[in-house]
């Protein structure tokens, strides 16, 4: 299940407010969501965002993606839980380029050759009798 951190349109017609709901990638924008992690609303010029960031770290590290809206309101409401995501993925591609290359292109190396014992002679091709007309009927 691929989830995602994401804005859930509420309200009435012209004066949209929005939830900021973990729901899974499939469901439409205004369907099923699992948890409801704050609100935004457009209409106010102040404290229009509210955003529990325990919870929001809690579901990036399940694995949930932040939609691009997302992010910007958590840059002004949350940027904590920016930070860790950014750290996460920094020590990540640290970790992958710690390890050494020539290590990994020798094993790519060593999978690709057969190996001698492995290797089996082909068996001689069996020559084929030929095939019998149909018979005309």
């Amino acid at each position: 299940m691929a989830l995602k951190i994401r804005l859930r349109q509420q309200g009435r017609n012209n004066y949209q407010t929005y939830r900021l709901v973990v729901a899974d990638s499939r469901y439409p924008r205004d369907g099923k969501y699992l948890e409801m992690l704050g609100w935004y609303n457009p209409g106010l010029k102040e404290g229009n965002v509210s955003v529990n960031a325990e919870r929001v770290s809690h579901w990036v590290k399940l694995g949930a993606v932040l939609s691009e809206r997302v992010k910007s309101l958590l840059a002004k409401s949350a940027p904590s839980v920016l930070q860790e995501l950014n750290a996460r993925a920094l020590a990540k591609k640290q970790k992958v380029a710690s390890k050494p290359k020539k290590q990994v292109v020798a094993k790519t190396k060593e999978a690709s050759k057969p190996k001698a014992a492995d290797a089996k002679p082909k068996a001689a091709a069996k020559p084929r009798a030929p095939r019998k007309p149909k018979a005309a009927e």
